[in-house]
């Protein structure tokens, strides 16, 4: 179901300024759109070698105030690990695709966010980007100031996915995006979490063990906020309509960013053709722009920084629905090209 055809021919049109049919050939696309085993082993060793390197680090600092740094290091990298989730979701990490699953179901693990449901809400907001009623990413109220903060600073964040997958255990499914014939699997899904968290309780309580809290969920609760950079840059204060160029934004990052975020700061380029894999991503970038022109882009503070000031002047439901509303005070992104 998830597998995101190479062809553009499933997506939506973006605009009238140009079709992504008109970006490349087929056999263009297809080649973009090859996996490698090498490249996305190379990318899933760096991101956990460090997590490892990071937390013998964390080992040594305990007691210290070190602890502090290091903890947020660990916090950071685990976090981010979500970009490796939502790669693998797409089946665009490994060219072996149980590679994809078993990676995939880890990492959910890790992240309290189980793959199966991830997976779906986020085939739902890849098909309906920005549409109220059916982004699966979208299922909220319009942000006050003071929601927005929470979701920001990660506490309705964690109350979602920690009530989520208790509530979806308990056979209580209610979101929108669900279809009949998956909640049986999404409700499985959610009970092996908990009984693998129950698991790591128990171990705990019988060893007198801290080493999940200490290296696991203090570091990655305490350092979300971090990672919400990312994840409310994406799309919010841009355009509700059926236009890729107009409702996602892409990031302003340097390579740590990048790395990191397993390249989805090229985030309009990934909603373009979200087969390509990421680390093609800058190419296919390139070759937007080249033909579109400038996408939307801003930097991780300098999106706060805008988003915050319009929030404290009114609620998001107050601004247009079908209009940019959280641009750089540049003035936003270079006019595009005009269409051939």
């Amino acid at each position: 179901m998830f597998a995101f055809t190479l062809l553009a021919k499933e997506a939506a049109p973006m605009d009238a300024s140009f079709s992504r049919r008109d970006l490349f050939t087929p056999a263009q696309l297809r080649a973009l759109s090859e996996r490698s085993d090498l490249q996305g082993g190379l990318q899933m060793a760096s991101h956990l070698g460090a997590i490892l390197v990071v937390g013998l680090l964390h080992a040594q600092a305990l007691g210290t105030a070190w602890v502090w740094v290091t903890g947020a290091g660990l916090g950071v990298l685990l976090n981010f690990l979500y970009a490796a989730q939502h790669e693998l979701s797409h089946a665009t990490v490994f060219k072996t695709r149980k590679l994809n699953e078993v990676f995939g179901r880890i990492i959910g693990f890790v992240q309290i966010f189980p793959r199966d449901f991830d997976q779906i809400m986020h085939f739902a907001h890849h098909q309906y980007t920005q549409d109220w009623e059916r982004d699966g990413e979208l299922v909220r109220e319009p942000y006050t100031l003071t929601t927005y903060l929470l979701w920001l600073l990660g506490v309705t964040y964690w109350r979602n996915r920690i009530f989520g997958v208790v509530r979806r255990a308990c056979g209580i499914v209610i979101e929108p995006f669900i279809r009949k014939e998956e909640e049986a699997r999404v409700i499985r899904e959610s009970r092996l979490h908990l009984l693998g968290y129950g698991v790591i309780l128990l171990l705990s309580l019988v060893f007198q063990s801290w080493a999940a809290l200490t290296f696991w969920l203090l570091p990655m609760i305490l350092t979300k906020p971090v990672h919400q950079l990312q994840n409310t840059i994406e799309h919010l204060g841009l355009s509700h309509e059926n236009d890729i160029m107009e409702n996602t934004r892409s990031t302003r990052a340097n390579a740590l960013q990048r790395w990191l975020c397993w390249q989805m700061p090229y985030h309009t380029a990934h909603h373009t053709f979200p087969a390509v894999p990421f680390w093609k991503l800058r190419e296919l970038n390139d070759k937007i722009e080249d033909k579109a022109g400038a996408v939307h882009r801003m930097g991780w503070l300098e999106f706060q920084r805008e988003v915050i000031a319009k929030l404290m002047a009114k609620d998001e439901s107050q601004y247009p629905m079908d209009e940019v509303w959280v641009i750089p005070r540049s003035g936003g992104r270079v006019t595009r090209m005009p269409a051939e």
